[in-house]
């Protein structure tokens, strides 16, 4: 697909063998054209090696200053794509900078990284317009902007921020956007600072989810749920794995329930402090509690290696939030599972996922 072999050598580590459907769409377009792009595609597609990649090689590592300016809704988000591109940029040729900027890390420190050469800059939209007010970087030299979950971005509130960072940066020369939905918010972003003619392109849901993934669910009823769920984790040895609530409280109450039980757990939702936040995410890699339990907006952008199984203690609202949650696991080739718990008045749902994403459930009893 045109990309260059110091690159490949790092994408292959990650175990990245054969393109997505959106990378395979996606890289050929951005390497030989570059201008105006937008993609309509879930979450766990690969979206960061279908922009990451193309942007990479469109920046010289000999201009000091930030060309490249991707913005994410989330910490997490926005964390795993600069370390993604750090990744991907392993055995490049030339050193190309990349610097995170979100909320919750120490303002001076990252003032002062940025004095540094930096090319490209990957952000939250409140982070990067304190430090634009403040005056510690400038992107008068952006040629390209990357807006990663546009659609989660206007659903946190994001709006104006999105609207004056595409102010900001009007003398960029393409302008890169993706996006789970197209709803009216993003259409309005689409109409006001992209291209006409910008280059479209739709993976269909049935091509998202990863095939290394068996789809598992389980019939109880609501007060049988959290032994069920403790039967499952009894049988996992040591693996590791996630279990997603769609509730702020059911999650800090499951992950009471099963702390009491003596299961290794914690909980991840979204009225923890950012520096609670990594501490949870930085404990969980390194193996001090066995199992996560976390909502689905705090979970964004988790990204923790050798996940064997992702637990559904409820359905999520989105289907695309189904597709977020089950690709935590069956990640670099190798196999994971997906189990929902769900009522019988719920078996419609499962029908449903399958049939809209492509999918063979099976009941475990």
């Amino acid at each position: 697909m045109g990309v260059r072999d110091d690159l490949i050598l790092g994408i292959e580590e990650l175990g990245i063998k054969v393109p997505t459907a959106i990378q395979r769409e996606a890289i050929p377009f951005l390497l030989a054209e570059g201008k105006d792009f937008i993609a309509q595609a879930q979450t766990g597609t690969g979206k960061t090696a279908a922009f990451g990649v193309p942007l990479l090689m469109r920046v010289d590592p000999k201009f000091r200053g930030i060309q490249a300016l991707v913005v994410a809704p989330t910490r997490e988000l926005a964390k795993q794509i600069g370390k993604q591109l750090f990744r991907f940029t392993k055995y490049a040729q030339e050193k190309i900078f990349v610097e995170v900027l979100t909320g919750g890390d120490h303002f001076d420190r990252q003032a002062a990284a940025l004095q540094r050469p930096t090319q490209v800059v990957v952000a939250t939209p409140g982070r990067l317009l304190d430090l634009l007010d403040r005056r510690v970087l400038s992107l008068a030299s952006v040629k390209l902007l990357v807006l990663d979950e546009a659609d989660e971005m206007l659903t946190l509130g994001f709006r104006k921020e999105l609207a004056e960072i595409c102010a900001i940066t009007q003398g960029r020369e393409a302008t890169w956007l993706f996006s789970a939905t197209i709803p009216d918010g993003v259409r309005k972003l689409i109409s006001d600072y992209m291209s006409p003619q910008a280059h479209t392109v739709r993976i269909d849901q049935a091509h998202v989810v990863n095939r290394d993934i068996a789809h598992r669910f389980v019939v109880c009823r609501d007060k049988e749920k959290t032994d069920r769920v403790a039967d499952f984790l009894k049988h996992q040895g040591d693996e590791k794995g996630v279990i997603f609530c769609r509730t702020k409280a059911g999650a800090t109450a499951l992950s009471a329930e099963l702390a009491e039980r003596g299961f290794p757990v914690d909980v991840l939702q979204g009225d923890l402090m950012q520096l609670e936040r990594d501490k949870v995410l930085r404990s969980f890699k390194k193996g001090r509690f066995q199992f996560l339990i976390a909502t689905d907006v705090a979970a964004r952008g988790i990204d923790v290696e050798g996940l064997a199984f992702v637990l559904h203690h409820q359905l999520p609202d989105q289907i695309d939030y189904y597709t977020h949650r089950s690709g935590r696991t069956g990640r670099a080739g190798r196999k994971g599972v997906s189990v929902a718990f769900i009522g019988h008045e719920e078996k419609p749902d499962i029908t449903k996922l399958a049939k809209d994403l492509g999918l063979n459930f099976v009941e475990m009893r």
